[in-house]
């Protein structure tokens, strides 16, 4: 299991990376200006390794482009990253994305839960063009987490789950137990995803619960 910081500023990566964070990840469409220059810079004050992302509005982000601009946006940045998030909307780039040596990150964000069949069907479809499916749902229920937990139990390797929102919030530090590669963390004041925890708090339940 590993912990990613996952940034709104990108000159927090120093920072996280001495608050024990084993990964970074750069919320592109949340940064302003030169996203290359700001992945140079991140590269050059970490030594972890650093995915991109530069999440679409329709799964909670804020890139509104077509998957051509998003791949074009993507490229001048790929010498400074190890990997690259890609959902099923922009799959397409995902091979050119895979020959430059990058690894692929194939994420889908569900605003509901979906069945288990679902889930596994998702997986495969996801796995069809990336390295890591990462599949992030909403649960309505405990029922729906048992589920949640069955489902990345049961899962190919590597795999990475987890919830949105802020109800079910504990399922972020139970799913790397079942076998979840990465959690997604805060660091400093703003958080890209409502409900997580911070890097140090997290470090702190990894030695909690021998992870």
């Amino acid at each position: 299991m590993k912990i990613v910081a996952a940034l709104t500023d990108p000159a927090h990566a120093g920072m996280a990376e001495e608050q024990g964070a084993d990964m970074i990840e750069l919320r592109l469409d949340l940064f302003e200006g030169d996203l290359a220059g700001h992945a140079k810079r991140c590269r050059e004050q970490v030594t972890l390794p650093v995915i991109a992302t530069l999440r679409s509005g329709a799964e909670g982000g804020q890139y509104f482009g077509n998957a051509d601009e998003w791949m074009k946006r993507l490229a001048p940045l790929m010498p400074y990253v190890d990997y690259i998030d890609v959902e099923q909307r922009f799959a397409d780039n995902a091979a050119a994305i895979r020959a430059v040596g990058k690894q692929v990150i194939a994420s889908s964000h569900v605003g509901m839960m979906p069945s288990l069949t679902e889930l596994f069907h998702l997986e495969r479809s996801l796995r069809e063009f990336g390295d890591i499916p990462k599949i992030i749902v909403t649960p309505s229920s405990e029922d729906d987490l048992i589920d949640l937990i069955s489902f990345t139990t049961a899962a190919k390797k590597p795999i990475c789950t987890g919830v949105m929102g802020s109800q079910y919030r504990h399922a972020r530090a139970i799913l790397p137990l079942f076998g979840s590669e990465l959690v997604y963390c805060s660091v400093g004041a703003a958080p890209t995803a409502e409900g997580q925890y911070s890097v140090e708090e997290f470090v702190q339940l990894r030695k909690l619960l021998g992870m």
